[in-house]
């Protein structure tokens, strides 16, 4: 193998175990990071998705296929639909949805995002102003572990989460390497574009000090873990035992940002009052005795009396036994009392 460059030594370990699979735009972040990858002689391959909602899309994609063909990895193109609103939200689940289907089809067992510095800072302040605990401002994960829909494990790994943006720029200018700019980035329409230039120049002064934030976010998000414990994940379903009641809004946040939805903060009030609530019509959140229940909220699913009975015994909350029922778990393999 290849000299790992030091933007992805951190991480080194993880990127050499196990067949890796580079979610990849051909903006400058994904293709620092293919290079970076390339470089260190880590094998991977590249997954696209053609949104042509931009006129330079096809040529992006055309130029992806030309840089995998010539370096001889394969590549998966998805072709997404025209979303007449909440596009940001139905990108990000026709992305993942497609990232995890090449998972569960073709054996990958790392998905890599090009995730940096400035992405983490962003986040932090775009949850700072709607309102956040400590879970959302420590934000992305360098190494965490996920499940696809099925079941299937695989580790999401973002190497590049502690790099600034402007040193992966200066790494591609110094080799004469070329990427695509999405000219979307200069609208004022979104506000995270309007908030940029300010962050570009906090990271550009103070980039140490914004890691060492970070680094004590998931130290204190660590610490309040412990006061509650996961007993059992299977596909969307997460049961925890909480040993400390004030502790189910941070409990609930975490699971739910592993599961691509982000708690609101009027949905952690919520929870800091009621034991059974649905979040954005999609999760229910259910607190029985010391366990807590996540699921995807369904709303019809004929159960059969044996399988209500079961679940009566078990204490398992009502929003919840729809989703098993159709799951087709049996509530007495449940590690429950």
């Amino acid at each position: 193998m290849n000299t790992i460059h030091r933007f992805l030594i951190p991480h080194s370990s993880f990127l050499i175990q196990g067949k890796c699979l580079l979610a990849f735009s051909h903006g400058l972040d994904s293709t620092a990071l293919y290079h970076l990858l390339a470089e260190s002689g880590i094998d991977f391959d590249i997954a696209l998705v053609n949104y042509g909602i931009r006129e330079q899309a096809d040529v992006e994609e055309a130029a992806a296929r030309e840089l995998a063909e010539r370096d001889g990895r394969r590549i998966f193109v998805a072709y997404a639909s025209r979303w007449e609103s909440d596009f940001e939200a139905q990108a990000r689940k026709f992305r993942y949805d497609f990232f995890e289907s090449l998972i569960e089809e073709r054996g990958y067992e790392n998905l890599l995002t090009a995730h940096q510095l400035n992405d983490r800072l962003e986040w932090m302040l775009m949850r700072l102003l709607r309102g956040a605990g400590t879970v959302e401002l420590a934000g992305m994960e360098a190494v965490s572990e996920r499940q696809t829909l099925r079941g299937k494990s695989y580790r999401l790994i973002r190497p590049l989460l502690e790099t600034p943006r402007h040193e992966l720029e200066d790494y591609l200018r110094e080799r004469k390497l070329s990427w695509f700019y999405d000219v979307s980035n200069e609208s004022d329409t979104f506000e995270r574009n309007r908030l940029r230039p300010f962050l570009e120049m906090l990271i550009r002064e103070h980039s140490p000090g914004i890691r060492r934030t970070f680094e004590y976010l998931k130290q204190d998000t660590k610490l309040l873990s412990e006061n509650y414990e996961e007993i059992y994940a299977e596909g969307k379903l997460r049961i925890y035992r909480i040993h400390d009641r004030r502790i189910v809004p941070l409990a609930a946040s975490k699971a739910l940002k592993e599961l691509g939805y982000l708690l609101g903060g009027m949905e952690r009030k919520m929870l800091q009052e009621k034991k059974s609530i649905v979040a954005g019509r999609k999760w229910a959140i259910e607190l029985s005795g010391e366990y807590l229940y996540l699921a995807p909220y369904v709303t019809e699913a004929p159960m059969t009396k044996s399988f209500k009975e079961a679940c009566r015994l078990r204490n398992i909350p009502m929003k919840i036994r729809p989703w098993l029922y159709r799951s087709g778990i049996d509530p007495g393999t449940l590690p429950i009392p």
